[in-house]
């Protein structure tokens, strides 16, 4: 196994964080190229004209889950040495909801808000000063409802294919096919909301 390069040994802590800083310039680059620093292309979403995020979104998601599998399937990738975030259902879906609400009121998602800020957009600048409020505020008062931070708990480890029973390939599958029938829906949406003008 050679990867994850971090717990194998193939990078150091300074390598880890050269390569973390890399990616990230690399990950905004690639969404200020795609459109996604723009905060009217990005609320265009929620009007059903422009499914830009839909699309940059679900290829990353395709991308990821195809990688991990075959690397994994190789003895590439050892999976049991990748981190998996808690789950926890309650916290989850809140947070979902307030995240969903923000992108919607201020047109940005925190990735998309960085490369905006990089261009210049001054509204990217108070987004940005609202999410380090929010960070702090959150980190502040964590005492006060730290015990809903754990509502829902399925404990370490759990996952759709564990959840559901099946096996990862099946579940591999099921998204790979969701992600195309998005894309597909998508565009219809824009071909009737968006006055034919889906992707511009």
């Amino acid at each position: 196994m050679m990867a994850p390069l971090f717990k194998t040994g193939v990078f150091g802590e300074v390598g880890f964080i050269i390569a973390a800083l890399l990616i990230g310039a690399a990950f905004s680059f690639f969404l200020e190229q795609g459109g996604l620093a723009n905060a009217r292309k990005l609320t265009a979403q929620f009007y059903l004209t422009d499914f830009t995020v839909l699309r940059v979104m679900f290829t990353a998601i395709v991308v990821a889950i195809l990688g991990l599998y075959w690397l994994a399937l190789l003895g590439v990738l050892d999976l049991n040495l990748v981190y998996l975030n808690p789950t926890r259902l309650w916290p989850v879906m809140v947070g979902g909801i307030l995240v969903g609400l923000g992108f919607a009121i201020g047109g940005y998602c925190p990735g998309t808000s960085v490369p905006a800020l990089a261009t210049g957009k001054l509204d990217a600048a108070a987004y940005l000063g609202g999410l380090l409020v929010g960070i702090f505020g959150f980190a502040e008062f964590f005492d006060s409802f730290a015990s809903f931070t754990k509502a829902g708990d399925l404990g370490p480890g759990a996952t759709l294919d564990s959840w559901l029973g099946v096996s990862p390939a099946v579940v591999t599958f099921g998204i790979v096919l969701f992600a195309l029938f998005a894309f597909w829906g998508g565009s219809k949406l824009e071909s009737r909301f968006g006055g034919g003008e889906a992707g511009s």
